[in-house]
């Protein structure tokens, strides 16, 4: 299919459009069918892909203002295609899911719409479209938190929208300044990302560069201090806000880090190696510890969901194809566990309208289903081997254990700390005598929700015990990367800690 990757952003677009005169009673049935489409295209995407080919492929251009060498330029590679397929699919679930019916009309436009920017920023490869879509996706995010959240709707959605648009504006500056570089050494306008990487810019450059996008990039992770708006964000947002929050818009800081910081500020990037890692290993441990000091269901999944970000942020400057690598299959892994654990709390929520742990115990008695689904969830969460999320913490500690083994030993506790707030949750919630009168009628997962959760679980436990169908198209896109970024750094210390000579090792 030509133009494959025009038809995954803006299809989702233009069915939001149409649904504003399709039938109240039908927009649920309306919107998963869209969403259902808009997975099996992702699909169809990665049947089409030569996952042997490192570069961009499905590439499309368009000029739009040739003077200024703004194009409509769209790719993927190994590291954006399966961004995309959990973008869809995560989408496509959280509709199942939903339990939501007040103003479902709206909740579902928003959501195709909301699907739409996310599809685009992880596909644009110039640097204003990918800018635009990246501001887009605040929009309706905020309407989101703030038509359909808690009691504290509006200061969560006003909080979350002014620290990810400023950290945008002060990136915005960034890649306006990377462009009349550009232009001042050939002649020519350009906001090409590809273009952008051949640029071989002096260090000072790539310092002061480096800071711009990291700013940006680092309020959306969120990386710590700026985290303070994710824990307001997910404890203030319906549960379909929060599974596309965790899931998809929060990787969009990491996936900016791999996409335009490293290559094309390599020797920044290398100095920045131990102050990101020493602020990796706050996030890691410090938000670990606030987890389980919690007594809210749902805080303790938001606070879990920053250390997670830590480890990825960790990966992705070990500048070494298993850090990077073992990074980019963390935000597949964190993004289908985080959002499924969201996802069931808000099951229990709609049952009990609370998310306290005080308020239940020995739900496994009455809500066996439930109970084991969540169970394999917390052991992915915390890196059970044989699930999802042991592989990408793996490669990740094993990439870095190259850069630091202290460090690595010290990002290590977050493994056991896990644990323990994460079985603490399970203890209180599921085992015991049932205490409370109103939960011993509790109803199991029904058909809605078992349909929802039961394909996370089967990929949870297909990637853990064979995911080399996902990791061997990344690690090809991250050796590319990588060779290119020692082959352009300027300093030999820079060039050193770019391994690309481990790189060449097989994916097994």
């Amino acid at each position: 299919m030509d133009n494959i990757l025009s038809v995954l952003v803006f299809f989702p677009a233009i069915a939001g459009l149409l649904g504003f005169v399709v039938d109240k009673e039908s927009a649920r049935a309306y919107g998963i069918t869209v969403a259902a489409i808009e997975f099996l295209l992702s699909l169809w995407l990665w049947f089409s892909f030569d996952t042997a080919n490192a570069g961009m492929q499905f590439v499309e251009m368009i000029p739009l203002i040739p003077d200024f060498g703004i194009s409509y330029y769209l790719g993927v590679d190994g590291i954006s295609l399966f961004i995309i397929i959990m973008a869809t699919l995560m989408t496509l679930i959280g509709m199942m899911s939903m339990s939501i019916t007040e103003n479902i009309k709206n909740m579902i436009i928003t959501l195709l719409f909301l699907e739409m920017t996310m599809v685009g920023v992880f596909v644009a490869l110039d640097a204003i479209i990918f800018y635009l879509f990246w501001e887009l996706s605040l929009v309706p995010m905020l309407y989101i938190i703030g038509a359909w959240g808690g009691p504290l709707r509006v200061y969560a959605s006003i909080k979350f929208f002014l620290y990810t648009f400023t950290g945008s504006l002060v990136m915005l500056v960034g890649m306006l300044f990377v462009a009349y570089v550009y232009h001042n050494l050939t002649g020519v306008w350009s906001f090409a990302i590809t273009d952008w990487y051949a640029l071989v810019l002096p260090l000072n450059y790539q310092l002061w560069l480096f800071a711009a996008f990291f700013l940006g990039f680092a309020i959306k992770v969120p990386m710590f201090p700026f985290h303070t708006w994710l824990p307001y964000a997910h404890g203030q947002a319906p549960t379909i806000g929060s599974v596309i929050l965790a899931a998809v818009l929060l990787k969009m800081g990491t996936y900016g880090f791999v996409r335009f910081s490293l290559p094309m500020f390599p020797d920044a990037s290398v100095m920045m190696i131990t102050p990101i890692a020493v602020i990796s290993i706050i996030m890691i441990i410090y938000t670990a510890m606030v987890a389980y000091a919690q007594k809210d269901m749902k805080q303790v999944i938001a606070y879990s969901s920053v250390s997670h970000m830590g480890i990825i942020m960790l990966g992705i400057f070990a500048m070494n194809a298993e850090g990077i690598g073992g990074s980019v299959f963390q935000m597949l892994s964190h993004g289908i566990v985080s959002g499924a654990l969201f996802m069931l709390v808000g099951v229990i929520y709609d049952r009990r309208h609370t998310k306290l742990m005080s308020e239940f115990g020995g739900l496994a008695s009455v809500m066996p289903k439930y109970a084991v689904i969540f169970g394999i969830m917390l052991m992915a969460a915390v890196g059970l081997p044989l699930t999802i999320g042991f592989v990408g913490e793996f490669l990740v500690l094993l990439g870095f254990y190259e850069v630091s083994p202290i460090m690595t030993i010290l990002a290590g506790t977050s493994i056991i700390i896990g644990a323990i707030y994460m079985l603490a949750v399970y203890k209180k919630s599921f085992f015991g005598p049932i205490t409370n009168e109103a939960n011993k009628t509790l109803k199991d997962l029904d058909a809605k929700e078992t349909w929802s959760l039961v394909p996370l679980v089967l990929i949870v436990v297909w990637l853990g015990v064979y995911p080399k169908p996902v990791l061997a198209p990344i690690d090809h896109s991250v050796k590319a990367m990588l060779s290119f970024m020692n082959e352009k750094a300027i300093t030999q210390e820079a060039k050193d800690m770019i391994k690309v000579a481990k790189s060449t090792k097989e994916v097994k």
